[in-house]
């Protein structure tokens, strides 16, 4: 019987991804008609807790192998690793589709969001693991650099830690300059596949820790349209200006996520979990992503929250405000955070504690 994913998939230009790179929930997603897969330190700190038993000895073999290797470079040997074999899971549908599809997403060091030209060097290391690697940098002001030159390079980009309208469009500013660049120079171009991830559920977020912080009273269902208002309108403005990068959703928190995004051509990154409730649901999967939000939504949460309006308008923050941005510095920190816990439970595995008997 076909799930409400794979009906969507196969019925609709909205395309979705596994938001994962663990190997059995790509495989399902895979089944289900996704097309892509993505990654970032709290997604493979996750991985490991799930496939411990897989990938214990796999670090346990790299430490033995490499005895002079640090904790940092072991944990980015796991991070490569799981990502080549997610990507090979992918690799029918890369080929399939000459590039267009079937990539995995790899993230660049998110402690690094300050060096274009350390992201860079990284994202190059990155996009030479297999050929359907996709090379996440952050919509930094550095990252935006990188997204850049990378795609100059040939660098198919997802730009990450992205939740505002000016964020995705000088993202989809700086891939057009990257692939004129390209083009310019003879190179191809059309086997590219640049992605622009917005983070709704953490916008959405953002507005609802703004309400508790500052004590906004607002309808309590407004925060909950705050990302797929930015969504919708970024597609229309990229539709308009001819950006040659897809919009992807991400950080999915309940089913107008999914719901309010069918029928576009865009890309939904979701959780395994996630997957497994709307293939679940009765929701019916029908074309509404040119249904505009509710107004009154809107209305009331521009007259209330401004960091909704700088999200929301296309000149709502400059470049040098993106990194100082609400959700862009929880989003920062918890990835940063995450990194430094998957370090820890590399360390874990090569300094075991000698006080518990095994």
């Amino acid at each position: 019987m076909e799930t409400p994913l794979g009906l969507m998939a196969r019925t609709t230009p909205t395309e979705y991804w596994n938001d994962s790179c663990s190997i059995a929930e790509l495989e399902y997603a895979v089944g289900n008609g996704a097309v892509g897969a993505t990654s970032n330190p709290t997604i493979v700190g996750e991985v490991l807790k799930k496939e411990y038993d897989t990938w214990l000895p796999r670090i346990r073999q790299i430490a033995s192998q490499r005895a002079a290797a640090s904790d940092l470079d072991i944990t980015w040997q796991l991070i490569e690793e799981m990502a080549v074999k997610g990507a090979a899971v992918l690799a029918p549908i890369f080929e399939q589709a000459g590039g267009r599809r079937g990539r995995l997403s790899i993230q660049t060091n998110p402690t690094e969001f300050r060096s274009a030209e350390r992201m860079l060097e990284q994202g190059r290391r990155f996009a030479g693991l297999a050929p359907n690697m996709q090379v996440k940098f952050p919509a930094t002001a550095a990252g935006l650099v990188a997204i850049e030159e990378a795609t100059a390079l040939g660098i198919s980009i997802n730009a990450t830690v992205s939740f505002t309208l000016p964020q995705a469009l000088a993202v989809g500013a700086a891939v057009e300059r990257g692939l004129d660049r390209r083009a310019a120079a003879g190179q191809d171009v059309a086997t590219m596949s640049p992605v622009c991830t917005l983070m709704v559920g953490r916008l959405d977020d953002w507005m609802k820790a703004i309400c508790e912080r500052d004590g906004i009273t607002v309808d309590p269902a407004a925060p909950n349209w705050a990302g797929i208002a930015v969504f919708k309108r970024a597609a229309g403005l990229f539709r308009d200006r001819g950006y040659r990068t897809r919009l992807l959703a991400a950080a999915y928190r309940h089913h107008l996520h999914w719901s309010e995004l069918i029928g576009g051509d865009v890309s939904l990154t979701i959780p395994y979990a996630w997957q497994r409730r709307f293939n679940a649901s009765a929701v019916e999967v029908k074309p509404r992503f040119d249904h505009p939000v509710p107004a009154a939504y809107v209305h009331e949460l521009l007259a209330r929250i401004p960091d909704f309006g700088r999200a929301y308008e296309p000149d709502g923050l400059a470049v040098e405000d993106f990194d100082g941005y609400g959700a862009t510095v929880r989003t920062l920190r918890g990835f940063i955070g995450s990194y430094w816990d998957l370090v820890r439970a590399i360390d874990e595995v090569i300094l075991p504690n000698p006080d518990v008997r095994r």
